[in-house]
């Protein structure tokens, strides 16, 4: 069969994906809010230069970045959006000073009637766009110089040591003199003063500010813009009309032939395990204790959010502060779930061409010993740089870049980029030879390998900006990696991985598994790819990157609407022969992945992505209710039941005892519902109200997370993580039981030796 069709079509996707995303790259670069050559009164006072502020972003990055609040909306979420709060602050001195000078009185003393004249003087303050482009100044008046001085002045006794805010640093979860270098504090405050002055100021010509009019902020009338409710309807239209499109192509696809009978026996059971596979097993090890890491940095991390700077009373935070367990959170969990689907490709390589290539066994142990250094020295570095102990050059190379999800430094990035195509080249080695056979699964293989040639260039997006790269590039590039390396070649590898195991297994034909994994992959890339830009709505970008955001991210849910009848069928595939009972844990796991995609990435993904949800939304704790279920629900499965596929191979001759592993797939999707239903997604809906109601620097406020109400459903957490972790260190055992023989069954309980009860891969 050809699939001349389908290629043209993923050709075509991704070459006019790639071509809009890029001239919109561009745009933004043209249209970035400026960075200004100093900051000036109307009276020649120089209050901040553009050396402070590209300095202060570096301090910002030095200090954890996008893991101490957010910018922009992204980022941590138990300290205040930095953009959104210095907005207010500052509206909120210019408001005082005003009452003070005609009232004698604070603003909030005074009536409507003599509030409105003044919330008008300060909106015309804000949002009138001063700065020059012949001289590179923005120019303010005395006013609103007196309010950023006040503002500053909070902000440097904040990440200083003024005994007045300690209480307010406990509930941030921010250690005293976090930034003990006075001048490191006041280039970071012109640093903070640029974001929140590009969200308050009018682009030129425009009556909308550079981040679309986000954050909401009533006193200067930050409120949706007509394109971002239109966009939105529009979005809404594209779902329904491309979940309406899959459903009439399920539906034709239903009438045509019947598959080809499953084979009786197994049809892998004289593949042989090569020295270069048999050097995996120590990946999958690794994973199960980066797991098991991860989730211990992930109950800190929950726990600073209601206790500050302790744990249960141990001031633990003095050596381990929020930004530093939440960095390391994040990035072992990138590094658990890659490595197992690297460790996988290194595996199925050789065991899909029969072929073990010269000093593949040494390649393997080769990048192994690199993803070891990678992990210890980036976390080294990082907690070295949070602690302000690296000079901010060296921070960006060896320490914290303060962006999340790619927190490692430039040095570390390197390093993995390298290993990442040593990757490549050890995989592509080995498939090779399949490659040159003509069979049916060549097109399969072609896009395995076309994928993992993916994953290993499009990490490369990481090395795009520089120490001083202007935030809104940095963002941009940022998400090329968060979402077309994780979220979308991961998936096109994912889909090709799996299809080419199952009609390895005879479950399904060749032709069937490679027509529906390039269509998966088309559709997929269809929505992806464009679909980056519904990042980046409010990230100093212009509008027509939120009308193709908008649609585009629609359609990355239409595939999702249907995997429930993915998970139908894999799961019937796991009852189809007795010898295919040896894989239903795997498969169990990919049953996981199906839901979770349909509920993580599916629901809660477009909960939040329709431009009106996010304006609102964007820095809530809706958005890791979408990045817990969808990372771990829908990656993290799909990598530990890949791992299982795996690790069958090196225990052929014995049945495993599946109880623990069983409990462990319950219990660690039991509690990420529990974490999800009963604390993340209520406090994030709560505060979507506050931020409807009252703007988004209140739904982040302190005086609003630390209600009791939301105290309480903060610690409700500890429920579904306790339930987890139970799950996590149940599988981690079950794991190291393989080896020990305790997830063995006794030999004399083993059935009779058959063909078809051995496992998939063996000897």
């Amino acid at each position: 069969m050809r699939y001349t069709k389908l290629w043209f079509g993923l050709a075509a996707v991704v070459i006019f994906s790639f071509a809009v995303l890029g001239y919109y790259g561009f745009e933004i670069y043209q249209q970035a809010p400026p960075i200004p050559r100093r900051v000036v009164t109307t009276e020649g006072e120089v209050l901040f230069t553009r050396e402070q502020i590209l300095q202060g972003q570096n301090v910002w990055q030095s200090m954890g970045g996008q893991e101490v609040g957010s910018i922009w909306g992204h980022g941590a979420y138990v300290a205040p959006d930095w953009s959104a709060d210095w907005l207010h602050r500052e509206a909120v001195a210019m408001l005082d000073i005003l009452a003070q000078q005609r009232y004698g009185v604070p603003y909030t003393r005074l009536s409507a009637e003599q509030q409105a004249p003044l919330r008008e003087r300060v909106k015309r303050e804000i949002r009138t766009n001063t700065y020059d482009p012949q001289t590179g100044d923005i120019v303010v008046s005395p006013l609103r110089a007196q309010a950023i001085r006040a503002v500053s002045a909070h902000y440097s006794a904040l990440f200083g040591n003024d005994l007045n805010l300690q209480t307010l640093r406990e509930d941030y979860a921010i250690p005293p003199n976090s930034v003990p270098d006075p001048q490191r504090r006041s280039a970071m405050n012109a640093f903070f003063f640029w974001t929140a002055w590009a969200c308050g100021t009018n682009r030129p010509g425009s009556d909308i500010t550079y981040t679309n009019n986000w954050p909401h902020e009533p006193l200067i009338d930050n409120h949706p813009t007509s394109a971002i409710v239109l966009w939105s309807i529009i979005s809404v239209f594209a779902l329904l009309a491309g979940v309406g499109g899959m459903v009439w192509y399920f539906a034709a696809r239903r009438q045509e032939g019947e598959e080809a009978p499953v084979p009786e026996e197994n049809p892998l059971h004289g593949l042989k395990v090569t020295p270069s596979m048999r050097a995996t097993i120590k990946y999958f090890w690794v994973v199960a204790a980066l797991f098991l890491a991860q989730v211990v940095f992930g109950i800190l991390t929950a726990h600073y959010g209601v206790e500050g700077l302790s744990f249960f009373g141990i001031p633990l935070a003095k050596y381990l502060p929020y930004a530093v367990v939440r960095t390391w959170h994040v990035q072992l969990g990138i590094f658990w779930i890659a490595t197992a689907w690297l460790a996988t490709g290194l595996f199925v390589a050789p065991a899909v061409s029969g072929y073990e290539p010269k000093f593949q066994k040494l390649g393997v142990n080769l990048l192994f010993t690199a993803l070891l250094v990678l992990v210890v020295g980036s976390m080294a570095g990082q907690w070295l740089s949070i602690q302000q102990r690296m000079g901010l050059d060296v921070s960006f190379w060896f320490g914290h870049q303060g962006y999340e999800y790619v927190d490692l430094g430039r040095f570390w990035q390197i390093l993995l980029l390298a290993g990442l195509f040593l990757w490549l080249g050890l995989v592509g080695r080995a498939l090779l030879p399949a490659l040159r056979a003509r069979s049916d699964s060549r097109s399969l293989l072609a896009l395995f390998l076309m994928s993992a040639l993916a994953i290993g260039s499009f990490y490369g997006a990481g090395l795009m900006w520089g120490r001083h790269t202007h935030l809104a590039m940095a963002e941009y590039w940022r998400w090329w990696v968060v979402h077309l390396w994780v979220e979308g070649f991961f998936e096109v590898f994912a889909t090709a991985v799996i299809a080419f195991l199952f009609s390895r297994m005879g479950l399904v034909k060749v032709t069937t598994a490679t027509s529906a994994a390039l269509f998966t992959a088309t559709i997929y890339l269809t929505g992806g790819i464009i679909g980056t830009m519904h990042h980046l709505y409010f990230t100093g970008t212009p509008t027509a990157v939120l009308a193709w955001g908008a649609t585009f991210s629609a359609l990355e849910i239409v595939p999702l609407v249907l995997v429930g009848y993915e998970a139908y069928e894999n799961l019937k595939l796991s009852t189809i022969r007795p010898w295919v009972q040896a894989f239903r844990m795997p498969i169990l796991f990919f049953v996981g992945v199906a839901f979770w995609n349909m509920v993580g990435a599916g629901l809660f993904g477009f909960l939040i992505n329709p431009p009106i949800a996010l304006y609102y939304m964007q820095g809530l704790n809706t958005t890791p209710v979408h990045g817990h279920t969808a990372l771990f629900g829908v990656y993290g499965l799909l990598g530990l039941g890949l791992m299982l596929f795996c690790l069958r191979a090196f225990t052929m001759h014995r049945e495993w005892d599946t109880r623990t592993l069983r409990f462990a797939f319950w219990s660690m999707n039991i509690g990420l519902s529990l974490m999800v239903l009963l604390s993340l997604l209520p406090i994030g809906l709560l505060q979507a109200v506050a931020s409807i109601d009252q703007g988004l620097w209140y739904a982040r406020s302190a005086e609003f997370l630390q209600q009791p109400l939301l105290q309480t459903l903060r610690w409700m957490r500890a429920i579904g993580d306790t339930v987890f972790t139970v799950g996590t260190v149940a599988f981690a055992w079950f794991v190291a039981g393989l080896h020990t023989g305790w997830s063995l069954k006794p030999v004399e309980e083993k059935v009779p030796v058959s063909r078809e009860h051995e496992p998939v891969l063996s000897n």
